[in-house]
């Protein structure tokens, strides 16, 4: 039997008894890895050689893993801070217990997390307790980072511990894909009875034509059938067409787009929508401040309305919050919460001057929210921000307007349910049903803008306002159960490249 050279160096290397992985193959025929895995293929399919594939996990300590086993997970530190600082006794300060830790940055975040998590104690305002019955010597997630850094191997760490390393970045995971090749008896009988190697070329050349060789020379065969190296091309996000698609209908719908800073006063972010200053969302557990310095261009005429609204309410009923109002805070730099910090730039005038009814305006710009990351929340994500100002409107003239921009999109079964807001009255959220899972999940708010909002804004008549959430649109019109599979380091890419957006 004649075959051409690499398959006859493969051939002879190979066992009949005992499984050789390629690599070790390759190195007993003196052949490049992928020229030997391609005489392999060509092995098999003439039914010389057996192939077997098994599937491994790998795992591997990153930089982050590696410092946290010299110096402790931060959640240990903290731990262990506060059990000497007596908070296994009764709550101690928080900023004592981390400034005894020596945490700072995000390390100070992801302790606070894990503390919790982890059942090391509580955190209620601002002071913490630790259980003196946790041990943080056991924790299976330093256990098992402690094994991948000294290379002990993880087999026996649970699969749940190993996930969450690597969701906080302590472990990176590798799928790999080990071969054995072994002969067949047909391989055997093959070099029992002779193999040959075939004088063979694999491509016609000028040299050959010119002199005429390629009269005499054998080629070498081509299998027109072998399967071609997948190529995946380009092509936008299914988020982006979610968010192109958006736009196209609500400029059909009869909006203009808004755009402004993502970064801004608290002042446009929740001021101006009438949220309390000690409301729970706007503490530094929900949003993200910035470490920058106030912003001094508000105009002074609205801040005084807008504070004078806190403080003593709108109208002959109107009553305020009584509680604390600094023009401090309200100057503060966050990250925005949500786009209505541009619908208050654009209503107050300050964004493109004075607007009169009617007027429909939107956004579909990102937010930053302090959330748990679970199946429908992130830290980040794109908000669909809309509002409509014109005499007389009513909460029907919302319901239907929503009726008309999820019909675009295939969406029938829309359900609305009353909800407070401290910035709409009424208000009410929208629920769409899941096309795989057949849950109803969240997907926006919503409601008539009240007088507490408007008259500080100098706006006179009605305005319906709504929030939406475009990433949750997508998973209805995927059938995504994750969001986290749309975007971020566990976005599914066989999902993505085969989503398609509804038009």
């Amino acid at each position: 039997m004649q075959l051409p050279e690499p398959q006859v160096a493969v051939l002879n290397a190979a066992s009949a008894t005992e499984e050789t992985p390629i690599d070790r193959l390759a190195e007993a025929a003196g052949l490049e890895p992928e020229t030997a895995t391609r005489a392999v293929f060509e092995l098999r399919d003439e039914g010389l050689l057996d192939v077997a594939e098994r599937e491994t996990v790998e795992y591997e300590p990153t930089d982050e893993g590696r410092t946290y086993v010299e110096k402790h997970l931060p959640e240990t530190r903290l731990y262990r801070a506060a059990v000497d600082a007596g908070a296994d006794e009764g709550s101690v300060s928080m900023g004592q217990v981390i400034g005894a830790a020596d945490l700072a940055g995000d390390a100070v975040d992801i302790a606070l997390a894990n503390f919790g998590r982890k059942g090391y104690g509580t955190i209620e305002g601002g002071d913490l307790s630790a259980d003196p019955d946790a041990d943080p010597d056991a924790d299976p997630e330093a256990e098992a980072l402690a094994a991948l850094v000294a290379g002990d191997g993880v087999d026996d760490a649970d699969d749940d511990v190993l996930d969450r390393l690597v969701s906080r970045n302590l472990a990176v995971r590798r799928d790999r894909t080990d071969r054995t090749v072994t002969l067949t008896d047909a391989g055997v009988t093959a070099l029992m009875e002779g193999v040959e190697a075939a004088e063979t070329v694999d491509r016609l050349t000028p040299e050959l034509l010119t002199s005429g060789e390629w009269e005499d020379v054998e080629f070498a065969d081509y299998n027109v059938e072998a399967d071609a190296p997948a190529v995946q091309g380009g092509s936008t996000h299914v988020l982006r067409q979610t968010a192109e698609r958006v736009k196209d209908v609500l400029v059909g719908m009869g909006f203009r787009e808004m755009d402004g800073p993502h970064a801004d006063a608290d002042f446009w972010i929740n001021d101006c929508l009438f949220m309390p200053q000690d409301h729970p969302a706007r503490t530094h557990w929900d949003r993200f401040a910035l470490d920058t310095p106030p912003i001094d261009d508000l105009p002074e005429d609205l801040v005084d309305r807008v504070e004078a609204a806190h403080r003593e309410g709108v109208g002959e009923d109107g009553d305020g919050y009584h509680s604390p109002w600094s023009e401090e805070f309200a100057r503060a730099i966050a990250l925005r919460g949500h786009t209505t910090s541009l619908s208050m730039r654009y209503l107050s005038g300050e964004q493109v001057g004075d607007l009169d009814p009617p007027q429909r305006f939107f956004s579909v710009e990102k937010v930053y929210r302090n959330d748990t990351l679970d199946a429908t929340h992130l830290l980040e994500f794109f908000q669909i921000e809309g509002w409509v100002m014109a005499e007389d409107l009513s909460v029907r003239d919302l319901m239907g307007t929503f009726v008309e921009f999820y019909e675009q999109f295939g969406i029938t079964d829309i359900q609305f349910k009353p909800h407070y807001n401290p910035y709409t009255e009424p208000s009410f959220e929208l629920f769409g049903r899941h096309p795989t899972t057949g849950e109803l999940i969240e997907i926006g708010n919503s409601g008539m803008f009240r007088d507490e909002v408007l008259e500080p804004l100098g706006v006179d008549c009605d305005v319906m306002a709504w929030g939406l959430a475009l990433e949750r649109l997508a998973m209805l019109t995927t059938g995504a159960e994750d969001i986290r599979d749309l975007h971020g380091t566990l976005a599914d890419l066989d999902f993505l490249r085969g989503a398609e957006v509804t038009y």
